[in-house]
């Protein structure tokens, strides 16, 4: 009985407490690999992946979510009618292929109905993973008509960032979205440079030795390839529709103390190294409006401690650019991850966490479905805890 009076009683000072903030409350909805849209099992079954999204949907307006992000060019391709992108093979079974509706236009307005934002999500460089093959693209796709725009680095294919020819194309892609859609923000997660490969120099030491722009150094000019990609980007949207924000979520490193003074007390890979993305650049010119850092590390951990990132990425919220902070619920459970993972919920340790730092007014969880399956009671726990009340999504 004073438990459950006590679980009362917290519950009602949290609603008491949250029920006001312009806080963001989000899930990704992933789409390449059809890791959470649409299931394997629907792929070309369009009734039964707008009766999945409806059902998404409600479980997050049932958890007081107010927003989504949802992946509509995972590699270089569509999840909505394009007249500049193929419709994507991850949506219809085989690239170009046309679906017979539009999911972005589906999911804006039953996002719509129930208060939800739409942050729509799209890889500015990838055009393929691993499992597809170049063969395999469409005919109208822009490999076959500029294939110069294109490298190859491990098993993968890029649009190369050097080149101003991508960027144009890159916001075209983002002009189209912005100006048909009713969405509420344009997403990049930690998709720059690639993720470097042990022994592999990615393929650009040609086209630096032939136009460097004044840049002595490799690392500055791929960093100014990215800065001018992101600026562009956000000049874009401007021009079209300022209300609409630019949001990024970076790996959740931008440099170890150990490099730079102003680096967080972390020992791993690093952004503004590794895949050229000065993040911090970005905040403080004002080209984004929000960041949210993906700390998928438990409070605690060597490499990388949750709290000690999440209060890091905080010191760097103004009111210009927000920071929410990318959660993990995909390693809850996990028989074989931290005993963090294992033991109680990390999630909600790391959540009562974010409550006490200032500058963090927000969360996101990767991904859709590992949230859905109330890992660890999970979902429970935002319904009844964290997210009793609904607050709409914080907006420019």
């Amino acid at each position: 009985m004073k438990k459950t009076i006590f679980t009362l009683l917290f519950a009602a000072a949290a609603s008491l407490m949250f029920a006001a903030e312009p806080y963001f409350r989000a899930a990704w909805i992933s789409t390449v690999a059809n890791i959470d849209f649409p299931a394997k099992a629907a792929i070309g079954n369009y009734e039964q992946q707008q009766k999945d999204l409806v059902a998404m949907l409600d479980e997050f307006k049932a958890m007081n979510l107010n927003a989504i992000i949802f992946q509509v060019r995972p590699t270089a391709d569509a999840l909505y009618k394009s007249e500049l992108e193929p419709w994507s093979h991850w949506l219809t079974g085989k690239q170009g292929e046309a679906a017979t509706y539009d999911p972005l236009e589906f999911v804006c307005a039953e996002a719509r109905k129930r208060g939800i934002d739409v942050h729509v999500w799209i890889n500015p460089y990838r055009v393929t993973i691993p499992a597809m093959n170049i063969e395999d693209l469409a005919p109208n796709h822009m490999y076959h008509k500029h294939p110069e725009w294109f490298v190859k680095y491990g098993k993968q294919w890029y649009y190369a960032p050097h080149l101003q020819e991508t960027r144009d194309f890159l916001c075209q892609v983002v002009a189209d979205l912005v100006t048909r859609y009713d969405i509420q923000a344009i997403h990049m997660d930690d998709y720059f440079y690639p993720y470097p490969i042990s022994g592999e120099e990615f393929p650009d030491a040609e086209a630096f030795a032939k136009d460097s722009r004044g840049f002595s150094d490799l690392g500055d000019w791929r960093r100014d390839n990215v800065n001018m990609a992101i600026e562009q980007v956000h000049n874009t949207i401007m021009s079209i529709k300022p209300e609409v924000q630019f949001g990024i979520s970076p790996f959740g490193i931008w440099r170890n103390k150990a490099n730079d003074p102003r680096g967080s007390e972390t020992n791993g890979l690093q952004n503004y190294d590794q895949l050229y993305a000065d993040i911090l650049l970005w905040m403080e010119k004002g080209w984004i409006d929000y960041v949210v850092p993906q700390l998928y590390w438990e409070i605690g951990k060597k490499v990388a401690d949750y709290e000690i990132l999440a209060k890091w990425w905080a010191q760097y919220a103004t009111d210009k650019c927000h920071v929410y902070i990318g959660m993990a619920p995909f390693h809850l459970g996990n028989p074989k991850g931290a005993a963090a993972w294992r033991e109680g919920n990390e999630i909600c340790r790391q959540l009562r966490l974010n409550k006490t730092v200032s500058g963090i007014t927000g969360e996101c969880y990767f991904r859709a479905c590992d949230l859905l399956d109330n890992r660890c009671n999970l979902t429970d726990s935002l319904k009844q805890v964290f997210y009793p009340t609904y607050v709409p999504a914080p907006r420019k």
